[in-house]
């Protein structure tokens, strides 16, 4: 069931969100040649408790980690561990904070010196597209208005969106009804209400949709092993635009 949340849940997701961002871009600060994904993880779940807050995915259906990090072609999902940051690599950072009962999700791709224009070219695109989704995501469109939308901006460009996994409805649970996908044709699904919050995602690839899910169980790679891109925010419907949970 889709939830509407009420002025004080709003309110609450507001705190989340911004805890998780102030999470993701310390984090990101972070990010460069030399330090492991373990080693910004531990960072981040730190922290996490100073702001008062606890991780949201740390034993979410058994995932080990504070917070998910991707590197280069992992898509979502990564485990955090030993793998040091080279020169060159793209680290995808996904962060979910609860506080008082409420969650805030976000994510970001980080550029460690990159300077194939290429691989910046799809992480632009890959911002642009969530820009793109969050835009339209106004009250009275369709859920699906924001998965055409955010599409239109990764495939116009020449890159794939990730079809196994997609965004979500959030609040108190990481996970609520609707889902959102980051394709399809618009003008399909549920409306868009004030009072709604959910979570949009794009996930794009240099090359294939296609992902597979490694022995770990938690992290996706792309299945031609080319190059992924993700951003992430919480978000808010309202009577014009969405508010932006997650600043």
């Amino acid at each position: 069931m889709i939830v509407i949340k009420n002025a004080a849940e709003i309110e609450k997701l507001r705190v989340s969100g911004h805890m998780a961002a102030v999470v993701r871009d310390s984090v990101a600060r972070k990010v460069g040649p030399g330090i492991t994904t373990g080693e910004l993880s531990e960072y981040a779940g730190e922290l996490i408790k100073k702001l008062g807050g606890e991780s949201a995915f740390k034993g979410y259906r058994g995932y080990p980690g504070n917070i998910c990090i991707s590197v280069n072609e992992a898509v979502v999902h990564g485990i955090p561990g030993k793998r040091r940051i080279q020169l060159g690599d793209i680290v995808s950072i996904d962060v979910g904070v609860k506080f008082d009962g409420f969650i805030g999700d976000t994510a970001l791709t980080v550029m460690a010196g990159v300077t194939d224009p290429e691989v910046v070219r799809l992480v632009k695109t890959t911002e642009k597209a969530l820009e793109a989704g969050i835009a339209i995501a106004r009250s009275g469109n369709k859920v699906s208005d924001i998965s055409h939308a955010v599409e239109s901006v990764a495939v116009g460009a020449g890159f794939s969106v990730v079809r196994d996994f997609v965004g979500h409805g959030i609040g108190r649970q990481m996970h609520e009804d609707p889902q959102v996908p980051n394709f399809g044709q618009p003008g399909r699904g549920p409306v868009l209400k004030p009072g709604m919050t959910i979570a949009i995602e794009p996930m794009v690839n240099q090359g294939s949709w296609e992902v597979e899910v490694q022995p770990d169980g938690w992290t996706v790679l792309t299945r031609d092993r080319m190059l992924s891109a993700h951003f992430e925010h919480t978000i808010a419907i309202t009577e014009g635009l969405a508010e932006i949970l997650t600043i």
